[in-house]
């Protein structure tokens, strides 16, 4: 049986010196697949097409790439140990480096000392998810529900990059919390249902929103959510909590125990708890698409440099908790890009350098493969200055950057 993609995993404090030290602070990362049993791949994370059922039959196929990620995936018993956690590459080739255990050696040298002395972790990640179909419609838990089950709160939010849709699947409609007129009992009724077999048609309920590529959402914790059929860019908190709501997805029945996966025993069968797990008001906001729809705009820094060599967009910018960017260096150009956080990056688009890294973007890549499109960028080089060229004559590099809480520039700070 497949436990994960890679053998060569240790910890070692020479790797992680090494890495740090090789890259002047910027790390490259190991493909991090995970699968989910409830979906279907829409393949187009770049992954080999006869890659996507790498495991056993009840895993289900990859159809999510974790970026940044410092913590592991929750699908089960048989969940690898190493699954959606980040694995830095060690320069010398040999050994891959498990990015929690980077964190915690190398603290606020590499996530800057306010995050560390905040969180004392990485407190987010990253990840394109990629169906054919749209998700059920789901909720992630607050930090005071989450906690009942030894977890932390959940907010996420989405950005649906032209680079990685060249299709949008079969459903590119998003169901984001109800109608404004919807009321608790309503909601009840429908989850009362799921024990019935069949579609409990919940989103009945909801309002959809069809996919308009190059923007995205914010979806608070608390909110409810069915995600559209896009191969969509997701930086979230870091954890993997959820109460799937839906009965049926994919053309198939949502197993029952995602209802309750993280509700505490105690709860199990109760309607009305997990009806607490909505921060109610978010779900019927009159206006959640003025609140909640994000249109990328151009940083600061980006405008003062007249964007002709470059061009940086916020793409996520009304959590607290995370943001995001999409940098596009224009072809033939050279650039130093000064951030005042510790931040990953994915390269979606071209090929060229980040610092002393060699960068491409992915094509294809077999299962267990490494990978030039993955990079951590410590708090002290992106203070610094990061110079990243784009040699083609012909086509943009564009690179997405995922920032942890409060971010500096965005003057997001609790």
């Amino acid at each position: 049986m497949v436990d994960g993609a890679y053998e060569n995993v240790a910890s070692t404090a020479s790797g992680m010196d090494r890495a740090m030290e090789a890259g002047g602070g910027i790390v490259r990362f190991a493909p991090a697949w995970v699968p989910r049993a409830f979906c279907t791949p829409g393949r187009r994370i770049r992954l080999h097409p006869d890659d996507y059922f790498p495991f056993v039959q009840t895993r289900g196929g990859i159809d999510e790439r974790w970026l940044a990620s410092a913590v592991r995936a929750d699908n089960g018993p048989l969940t690898g140990a190493y699954e959606g956690l980040s694995l830095v590459v060690d320069p010398d080739g040999k050994d891959l480096l498990p990015f929690d255990d980077f964190v915690a050696h190398h603290k606020g040298e590499l996530i800057g000392d306010r995050l560390f002395e905040k969180h004392a972790k990485w407190p987010m990640y990253s990840k394109f998810f990629d169906n054919q179909q749209a998700l059920p419609f789901h909720v992630h838990h607050t930090d005071e529900k989450a906690a009942l089950v030894d977890k932390p709160g959940k907010p996420e939010a989405y950005y649906y990059s032209p680079h990685m849709n060249n299709h949008l699947g079969d459903q590119p409609i998003s169901f984001f919390g109800f109608q404004p007129d919807v009321t608790k009992e309503q909601v009840r009724e429908r989850l009362a249902r799921f024990s019935e077999g069949g579609d409990n048609r919940i989103t009945d309920l909801a309002l959809g929103y069809r996919t308009q590529l190059g923007t995205g959402w914010d979806i608070p914790s608390g909110v409810l959510h069915a995600p559209a059929s896009i191969a969509t860019y997701e930086p979230q908190a870091a954890c993997d909590v959820f109460c799937m709501c839906e009965s049926w997805s994919n053309n198939r029945e949502v197993p029952e125990e995602l209802l309750w996966k993280d509700v505490p025993a105690d709860k199990h069968g109760d309607l009305d708890f997990v009806i607490s797990l909505l921060e109610w008001e978010l779900n019927v906001d009159p206006h959640f698409v003025a609140n909640r729809f994000m249109v990328p705009y151009s940083t600061e820094q980006s405008k003062a440099d007249g964007e002709t060599a470059y061009v940086e967009k916020w793409i996520v910018f009304r959590s607290p908790h995370f943001s995001a960017k999409e940098l596009t260096v224009k072809p033939g150009q050279t650039v130093t890009i000064t951030d005042q956080d510790a931040y990953g990056t994915i390269v979606v688009q071209g090929t060229g350098t980040l610092g002393s890294h060699e960068i491409a973007a992915a094509t294809l890549i077999r299962f267990g493969q490494l990978s030039q499109d993955e990079f951590f960028v410590s708090e002290a080089a992106a203070r610094a200055g990061v110079t990243i060229t784009n040699r083609s004559a012909t086509d943009d590099l564009v690179i997405l950057k995922h920032f942890g809480p409060e971010n500096a520039e965005l003057g997001l700070h609790a």
